[in-house]
């Protein structure tokens, strides 16, 4: 593996009698997405403070590029904390400055460039930011999501190649979460940067991070993919996944990847020989057009009502559901058959012709503007699963089995639900 950006090799650091981290040892690589998770004051915030050069260890060494940074010279630790940026957690916007003066403060403060220079690169971040109409407006006239926007197109400003993101989602509400975490990995795809973030309430910690690092009694006690996660065996994860589990059923009606596995693997050990089960996959097309056009709000808003529709007629009957990818759902019915899937699934179009799609279609629209209307699809495929089977082909082969079950279209020039016209096949699918 290449040499982390950023490594810790028994870093100790405490305050008073009390150990807030105890020989930390861990890895951050250079172009990812690494989340750190734990609970509330288990000292993930000092971890970064830490990496920015706000603290200093007690014990231990911090390496940049294989180099340990209390060797650097000075000039060259200053070129190094220049690549890295802060989103504070409360986002410490300046009350007395609107948008525009906030997101320059970084260039005005760091730089000679000249004034229409930092115009330039000031509109170009608010407008990626989706911040244009609030230009001169001040903090206390935003949402809370949108001082979240002005705090990272700030951060984003001076175009680092570190940022650091202390607890990013605390106080929102869950789809506003969702929408924040969106936000933030598609900026990181596209500005490439390496993004680390702190978090004790991250619902879409799967979807977003390539390596987890774990936080718990003072040590990190896990670092690996989400994936490698999922079947980690500590009290860590009693404590930490069952509340992010709890926060994500709220948010959408689904289960967390880990939980759902969890009931998947009981389910497993509960059939016998006789005993079938099938998998309907979920996939909401043109996510990423309704993420431009529309926003992360109106995104994740329209993956909640997806969810919220799918739970409400597969979850009563005793299946259960979870984001496979961002824009896809997967249902297990456990003890079925294609056959009686087939009915529950036609069940399921005829009321989501009717109502589903057009309550998605709400979801995206609270604040309707001329010309925001996207359209967008959505398809299901059903397969059914041989006893004892596991379920990865069975997924697989319901994506293969796909059709269409609903179409929206909405033309620009209405503005109220009436503007909408729904096509769909009521024949559903078939294995």
């Amino acid at each position: 593996m290449d040499t982390p950006l950023i490594e810790f090799k028994d870093v100790t650091k405490r305050f008073g009698s009390r150990t807030i981290l105890d020989h930390v040892n861990l890895q951050i690589y250079e172009g990812e997405v690494t989340t750190i998770i734990g609970l509330s004051g288990s000292g993930k915030s000092v971890l970064l403070k830490h990496i920015i050069g706000l603290l200093q260890p007690d014990e231990g060494t911090i390496l940049f590029r294989g180099r340990p940074i209390a060797g650097i010279k000075k000039s060259a630790m200053a070129a190094l904390f220049s690549q890295i940026s802060y989103m504070f957690q409360g986002n410490a916007l300046f009350d007395s400055m609107n948008v525009y003066d906030n997101v320059a403060l970084p260039l005005r403060e760091t730089t000679t460039l000249a004034k229409e220079e930092i115009s330039r690169r000031v509109m170009a971040r608010i407008e990626q930011t989706e911040l244009s109409e609030a230009i001169f407006k001040y903090p206390s006239e935003l949402s809370g999501g949108m001082q979240k926007r002005v705090a990272l197109a700030r951060a984003l400003i001076t175009d680092p190649r570190i940022v650091l993101f202390d607890e990013p989602t605390t106080g929102q509400d869950p789809v506003r979460k969702n929408a924040i975490l969106s936000m933030i990995a598609q900026y990181q795809r596209k500005l490439n940067f390496t993004a680390i973030l702190v978090s004790h309430e991250i619902p879409d910690v799967y979807f977003i991070s390539n390596r987890i690092l774990a936080l718990y009694d003072s040590r990190i006690v896990f670092q690996g993919t989400p994936e490698e996660l999922e079947n980690f065996d500590h009290p860590f994860m009693n404590e930490v996944i069952s509340s992010l589990e709890a926060l994500q059923k709220e948010l959408s009606g689904l289960y967390s990847q880990r939980q759902f596995q969890m009931l998947n693997h009981v389910q497993l050990k509960r059939r016998d020989t006789a005993e079938n089960y099938c998998v309907v996959v979920f996939n909401l097309e043109n996510l990423d057009d309704i993420v431009n056009k529309m926003g992360h709000d109106a995104a994740q808003a329209a993956i909640r009502s997806m969810g919220l529709y799918v739970d409400k007629h597969f979850g009563s009957i005793g299946g259960f559901s979870t984001r496979l990818r961002t824009n896809e759902i997967v249902t297990v019915l456990p003890y079925s058959n294609i056959a009686d899937a087939e009915v529950i699934l036609q069940r399921f179009i005829g009321d989501f012709q009717k109502q589903g799609i057009r309550d998605i279609w709400a979801a995206t629209h609270k604040e309707i503007i001329p010309g925001d209307c996207v359209e967008f699809a959505v398809r299901a495929g059903i397969a059914q699963g041989q006893p004892i089977a596991e379920i990865e082909p069975v997924v697989e082969s319901a994506k293969l089995q796909q059709k269409e079950i609903g179409r929206l279209r909405c033309e620009e020039r209405r503005l109220a639900p009436s503007g909408i016209m729904i096509e769909g096949d009521r024949r559903g699918v078939k294995k």
